[in-house]
């Protein structure tokens, strides 16, 4: 802990170098960014989403306190930068992180930024923001750790919690530590966008696009270099080829790109720069473990059993993933399992042997090839969604299983999620921060709505508060990892692998830097155009 705030101290000295100082190339300014959106957003809500769909076009619109540095690819508690705070420190046993705030800030409607905003927010997020409540919540599990948070004059706030908890920073610093104005109910979130960022909401048009336009008064000197961006809602497939062709889309959707959409793009618009990615953006099957049929165990364990993880990447994503299991890998990642210890665990070996094995396990049930089960596989519109769900249908067919794949667009498809009403369903999802805490607590903690499959096992939730408040990174790796190879042997999930996100942008758009998490680099405050 002391290295880690050692590091964190010398950046909020420097960060007059960095961030917020200027880029050392000549940048220029003006113009319109033309970004992919491939779907309507579902809410305009950062904090009551769980998709891409939102946080691309919503995040240039707002803040953290604390964020990542948008020009380095890796994010890290090494590569955190001063936001609306301009520094921090820990105290009382690192039971407390003081955040010094800025002055002078300003919301879009020209009210100030104080610390009763930072309070306001976060509050609501963890639950105890009184009458003022989320209809959802995915991370207010993030915050369980928080006792109390307190201001001392409009521009200092402490966050107090009740152990140590090293992790707290890197997850305020992801897309999802967004500052709402304590003048704004939540209600109001779903539909209206007042924040302090870089850019504003001028525009939404349903199916068409959302306009946000550059914020005369950013508190950030010089920023942000574009007029405006212009998030253009295309589904298709065949449409976004002629988009990047008439230069209607010069980025795309972060999470759209994957190595066949790259195949295609490459001869149809030779121009194009891609920017490849390993992403903490996990293909995988969320088990309903609640639910009939698979709140049976050995079901689930069938499911596991079934799926060639190696055959789904060359088939679905062209070797466009790397193997892994609950966390990012190395050296991609810092908190997976090594390949060598992955391979040993259930599903990851040989497929003809864990197939046969699943047909015992099945035939002991009162299953048979002319007795399958049958059930509903739910997933997205997307087409690398259903692509994903055809092929694991298929698979499943080798262990009789029939599954019927059920097509939901976004909203439709995160409320029956959140309603938990189905038996499976495959979908890509994303840890905001390559942290344990991120992922652990927010998709397989006990009462996280974002944990779809309702995994709930009392010593594993233990062992996540173990690793948590543990500040030597050796220790906390081992624990991490023992947590790791229980959860892929109680199969909540059939983690596919993680993506690798081939990021197309026309070749003038300059500063666009992808990183390895999600929800982070969206800010678009530094991106500008050379043409």
């Amino acid at each position: 802990m002391n290295a880690t705030r050692w590091a964190m101290g010398v950046l909020v000295a420097t960060v007059g170098l960095g961030w917020a100082a200027g880029l050392a190339q000549a940048q220029k300014y003006g113009g319109t960014l033309k970004a992919l959106l491939s779907d309507n957003p579902p809410t305009f809500s950062i904090h009551e989403t769980s998709t891409y769909v939102t946080m691309f076009p919503m995040l240039p619109m707002y803040n953290n306190v604390v964020g990542y540095d948008s020009q380095q690819p890796q994010e890290s508690l090494t590569t955190l930068v001063p936001q609306l705070a301009e520094s921090w420190r820990w105290a009382n046993g690192d039971r407390e992180l003081v955040l010094k705030l800025r002055s002078g800030v300003m919301f879009h409607d020209g009210k100030p930024f104080t610390a009763r905003d930072v309070k306001y927010t976060f509050d609501i997020v963890r639950g105890k923001g009184g009458k003022q409540r989320l209809r959802l919540n995915p991370r207010r599990q993030w915050y369980f750790n928080v006792e109390e948070i307190v201001t001392s004059g409009d521009h200092e706030v402490t966050i107090r919690l009740k152990r140590p908890q090293p992790s707290l920073l890197a997850m305020l610093a992801t897309g999802y530590g967004a500052v709402y104005p304590e003048a704004m109910p939540p209600d109001e979130w779903r539909s209206k966008a007042i924040g302090t960022g870089p850019f504003a909401l001028k525009e939404y048009q349903r199916d068409r696009y959302v306009l946000v336009e550059r914020n005369p008064g950013y508190w950030v000197k010089g920023r942000p270099y574009l007029d405006a961006v212009r998030y253009n809602i295309i589904p298709a497939r065949a449409a976004r080829i002629a988009a990047y062709k008439t230069r209607d889309i010069e980025i795309d959707s972060p999470s759209d790109t994957t190595r066949p959409v790259m195949e295609s793009l490459k001869p149809a618009v030779p121009e194009l720069v891609f920017i490849e990615t390993p992403k903490f953006t996990f293909q995988n099957v969320v088990i309903n473990t609640t639910k009939p049929p698979f709140n049976e165990p050995r079901l689930r364990q069938v499911v596991n059993l079934a799926l060639d993880r190696k055959a789904f990447a060359k088939s679905v994503f062209q070797g466009g993933m790397i193997p892994g299991g609950i966390m990012l890998p190395p050296p991609a990642g810092v908190w997976g399992l090594p390949a060598d210890r992955l391979g040993t665990l259930p599903g990851y070996g040989d497929i003809e042997k864990n197939r046969a094995a699943a047909r015992a396990i099945m035939a002991a049930l009162g299953y048979s090839a002319e007795r399958p089960l049958k059930t509903k596989l739910t997933t997205r519109t997307l087409a690398n969604q259903v692509d994903s769900a055809i092929w694991t249908v298929s698979e499943l067919k080798h262990v009789w299983i029939n599954a019927e794949v059920q097509q939901l667009e976004a909203g439709q498809f995160y409320a029956t999620l959140a309603r938990r009403d189905f038996a499976f369903e495959i979908h890509g999802s994303t840890s905001s921060a390559d942290d344990p805490d991120a992922n652990l607590y927010e998709n397989y903690g006990c009462n996280s709505q974002r944990n779809y499959s309702d995994y709930c096992v009392g010593e594993v939730q233990r062992l996540y508060d173990a690793q948590s408040e543990t500040t030597d990174l050796a220790r906390r790796l081992q624990i991490v990892h023992r947590i790791e190879a229980r959860m892929i042997a109680d199969v909540p999930r059939v983690i596919f692998g993680f993506l690798i996100r081939y990021n197309p942008r026309q070749p003038y758009v300059k500063n666009y830097v992808p990183t390895q998490t999600g929800y982070t680099f969206y800010r678009m405050q530094d991106v500008w155009l050379d043409r």
